[in-house]
């Protein structure tokens, strides 16, 4: 009995030996995961709502016309290709390439720049012909109001992502941040266009002109 508890006494003491523990995470990486599950909740919240209401709408608008849904798909390659070079620049800053890590950040930026650009450019559009938030010429006011709300949230997030990487990008510079805040980074952005493809498939391609 006495060796046994002595056994178990020097398991439970002993330290992991095999490397890096299998259970370990960063608290930035720990924080980003719990803030993308909890924001993915709101979202999927927005998304199902938007659903709903389309489904119980006999006469959802269908406002999209192939010029819109063309200038949205050229969005969403910008949003994509800027994902590709997020994960390039992490990477890059894990070989400890710092400079080259700078370089897609900033190409990560440019990309949600021009995304940012020519949503905001739709809106104004969609605003000149009358759209509102809770009114518009196509018929149940619920569209738009679903609309802007889930699009202007994701808009918000993609801005955020950007002031974000420029923050990362000019600290990595200074030496200030390490490969893991360009990890931490990129998750969140990652998430970002994740969500985008939800969106657009959901309130773009499903509510085009017959």
């Amino acid at each position: 009995m006495v060796a046994r508890e002595e056994a178990i006494d020097a398991v439970t003491a002993s330290e992991w030996g095999g490397g890096v523990s299998p259970y370990a995470v960063g608290t930035k990486k720990l924080g980003m995961w719990l803030f993308i599950v909890g924001d993915a909740f709101t979202f999927a919240a927005l998304l199902v709502g938007y659903g709903y209401f389309r489904v119980a709408s006999v006469e959802w608008p269908r406002p999209f016309d192939r010029s819109t849904i063309v200038v949205v798909t050229i969005m969403t390659f910008f949003l994509l290709s800027s994902s590709a070079t997020m994960a390039i620049a992490v990477a890059k800053s894990r070989r400890g390439k710092g400079t080259a890590a700078i370089r897609f950040l900033v190409l990560t930026m440019l990309g949600g720049l021009l995304f940012m650009a020519l949503h905001a450019n739709e809106w104004k559009n969609l605003i000149a012909q009358g759209a509102r938030l809770f009114d518009n010429p196509w018929g149940v006011p619920l569209f738009t109001a679903t609309f802007f709300t889930i699009t202007g949230l994701h808009m918000a997030h993609v801005a955020s992502g950007v002031i974000v990487l420029g923050v990362i990008a000019w600290g990595l510079a200074r030496g200030r941040y390490s490969a893991e805040d360009v990890e931490v980074s990129g998750l969140y952005w990652h998430f970002v266009d994740l969500v985008w493809m939800f969106v657009f498939p959901l309130i773009y391609l499903m509510s085009v002109k017959y």
